[in-house]
């Protein structure tokens, strides 16, 4: 089963706070990567899901989150804070400011954004997780199921990997790590029985020398099986490899 690109956006980290998880922190749980959007140009329009509510995707092999909540695909919400109490974690979410002060102008499109945060130490990603997301203002939940495969401790040092999990039966957010001004861009998906291929454009761009936390949105057809695992082989932009979307 083939189909062309749905959706392809890139949501790279932007703030020097965020290199305190991919730099000096050993901690990703007691820091949070911040991420900002730009609208790759495939040409794809359509959304992976059909509503609006916040969804959640394991990352990093629960050492991570993704909280996905639907906006400005420019203008994507950071996570500002993080606490937990057992199993429920809650986030606050607040607009990411701007290198230099000023008012961000956001594009007036409506499209999945996802703000990458740590995972606070002491909550097992092996048991059910709620999250209880506040943005704009409005506070609603999100539920993850416990996923035995996540051998990840929260609180501990990523290794950099790339990893990717599902926040809906149609949408996967996928990590990778790189300098936070050259975001992945898409060029085609292709999917296959039990996976899919992204191909990655590969291109000469000046980007700065940090390593920052970068969330790619990928959104499938809704006749997938998503049942078994489910692989995303990576190709070109030095992303080389496959991985296996993680369930929650």
């Amino acid at each position: 089963m083939t189909s062309s690109l749905r959706l392809a956006m890139s949501a790279a980290a932007v703030l020097a706070t965020a290199l305190l998880v991919v730099g000096c922190s050993s901690s990703p749980g007691s820091s949070t990567p911040t991420s900002d959007a730009t609208p790759d140009d495939s040409g794809s329009s359509t959304t992976p899901v059909t509503d609006d509510d916040i969804e959640a995707a394991w990352l990093d092999n629960g050492r991570l989150f993704a909280i996905v909540t639907w906006g400005s695909s420019t203008c994507v919400p950071v996570v500002d804070e993080v606490t937990a109490n057992g199993q429920t974690v809650t986030v606050a979410l607040a607009d990411a400011p701007s290198a230099d002060g000023a008012e961000t102008a956001c594009t007036a499109d409506l499209a999945p954004r996802a703000s990458i945060g740590g995972v606070p130490e002491g909550v097992d990603p092996t048991k059910d997780v709620e999250f209880v997301v506040t943005v704009d203002g409005v506070t609603d939940d999100a539920e993850l199921d416990g996923n035995a495969a996540l051998t990840g401790t929260p609180g501990s040092e990523t290794d950099y990997a790339p990893s990717a999990g599902w926040f809906d039966d149609e949408g996967v957010v996928l990590l990778t790590w790189g300098s936070s001004t050259c975001p992945p861009i898409v060029e085609n998906l292709e999917e296959q029985p039990g996976g899919a291929t992204v191909t990655f454009k590969t291109e000469d761009r000046q980007c700065t020398m940090d390593m920052a936390p970068r969330a790619t949105m990928l959104g499938f057809s809704d006749d997938i099986d998503d049942d078994g695992d489910f692989i995303l082989t990576l190709v070109g932009d030095n992303l080389d490899g496959a991985v296996t979307v993680m369930k929650g």
